[in-house]
């Protein structure tokens, strides 16, 4: 997410701090430069103008450029500059009083609405909500049926009875206060592009059912039609909100940075991935931060108290205090890593590490074939590295389907983790701080 922009902003805040003292001129030299980056990653050109004349006005005072660290007064403006263009704090869903609550998802076909709908719904029942999906959009052939199967993977049940949208959104009222339901994912009608007839109905819909939240799904992607797409809804119906999905490939950000500013309406979630849990309530602060290189370590740390199994971690912890950690343990890690998300992801949480020099592709490749190396070889051999000869070395690259250089990274990997370890018990430091 952000990396082509995050590493142009890093690198205009590397010369600034090079320079020590600065001049009016090199303020707005690297406020041109910022512009510029903020362009290219697609955020709308008013919003640009606007947060850079703010931040100018601000940097521009006497007590910044005479600063002991003028460079990072400007990082600093620019961070809450940011923020105030985000939105602040984070939206949480509200659902009201109304048993059930109703959640319209609208948006255009292709953005990603009805398996953002799955994703809501999981996201929802790991809050203890007891969730319905319903499949209002009859304009798309397979759309119920997709969502079924979607149901199906993440254990929700799914209503798609009737002929008119009004019809299953009737019966999957009646079967929602039958289960108990307390809300209801709508997954309206979709059209590959903005047309009356579909307004219309949306607009039926709305003043028929009156929905908590009305959400509308774009795909960030898109860049600035991502920006448009949402002012023309917003335009024709009471938005509550937006879910930005897709932030996980070549988006370039610029939608997450205007969609706010240009609407009024808040990024309630962002779609960070395929998986079903790859949907996250939208922290302004913590994307700002992303942006700015600085990282975001919540995040992380949320996602790892949320897929690692703390009690297997506190047994290797354990294990390391006491400097017995073998290959079975640093097979255990590699596995609780690949949980926590793609190498890319993480590398995208952890502050100041400069991502568009690093080979993600080679090492996302290389925890695979560490896994398949480790799981070649025998309980002695995990147990008890050393004893891995040359012969072995062999069978386990035939083995694992990698070759005996593969292998000596793995050790050599190994054994530098292992010095690594020794290194911190020597400190009395915890390995696994979120344990605490």
């Amino acid at each position: 997410m952000f990396e082509n922009l995050t590493a142009r902003l890093q690198d205009i805040f590397k010369r600034l701090r090079g320079k020590g003292k600065l001049s009016e001129k090199d303020i707005e030299e690297a406020l041109r430069e910022i512009r510029q980056a903020l362009l290219e990653a697609d955020a709308h050109y008013k919003v640009v103008k606007e947060l850079l004349n703010n931040v100018k006005i601000k940097a521009l005072q006497e007590e910044v450029l005479r600063s002991v660290t003028p460079s990072e007064q400007i990082l600093r403006i620019l961070y809450y500059e940011l923020l105030n263009i985000l939105g602040g704090g984070k939206s949480d869903i509200n659902l009201g009083d109304r048993k059930p609550g109703l959640v319209f998802l609208v948006g255009l076909q292709g953005s990603g609405k009805t398996t953002t709908a799955a994703k809501l719904a999981y996201k929802l029942l790991q809050e203890q909500r007891r969730v319905l999906l319903v499949g209002a959009d009859t304009f798309r052939p397979a759309a119920g049926k997709q969502l079924q199967i979607l149901g199906e993977k993440v254990k929700v049940p799914v209503y798609i009875d009737g002929k008119t949208p009004e019809e299953i959104i009737d019966g999957a009222i009646k079967v929602a206060l039958e289960k108990l339901s307390d809300v209801l994912i709508v997954d309206t009608t979709g059209r590959l592009h903005i047309d009356d007839e579909m307004m219309e109905e949306l607009n039926r819909l709305n003043e028929k059912y009156k929905p908590s939240e009305i959400l509308l799904v774009v795909d960030g992607m898109t860049g600035q039609d991502a920006v448009n797409i949402a002012e023309r809804f917003n335009e024709k119906l009471p938005l509550t909100g937006v879910i930005l999905t897709k932030l996980d490939g070549d988006a370039r950000g610029g939608a997450a940075l205007s969609i706010k500013a240009v609407t009024g309406k808040p990024i309630k979630f962002i779609g960070v991935g395929e998986k079903i849990e790859d949907l996250e309530y939208f922290y302004p602060d913590r994307l700002a931060s992303r942006i700015l290189g600085m990282g975001d370590l919540a995040s992380l740390v949320e996602k790892i108290e949320r897929n690692i199994e703390l009690e297997k971690m506190a047994k290797l912890e354990e294990k390391i205090k006491k400097s017995k950690f073998d290959l079975e343990d640093f097979y255990l890690q590699l596995k609780e890593l690949k949980k926590i998300g793609t190498f890319e992801q993480i590398l995208d949480m952890l502050p100041y590490i400069p991502k568009n020099k690093i080979n993600i592709e080679l090492s996302e490749r290389e925890i695979k074939k560490f896994i398949a190396i480790i799981e070649s070889m025998t309980p002695d051999e995990r147990r008890n590295p050393s004893i891995i000869n040359s012969s072995r070395k062999q069978r386990i690259a035939k083995g694992s389907g990698t070759t005996v250089q593969d292998v000596n990274r793995l050790l050599k990997q190994y054994f530098q983790t292992l010095d690594l370890i020794k290194q911190i018990n020597k400190g009395k430091k915890s390995i696994f701080p979120f344990l605490r």
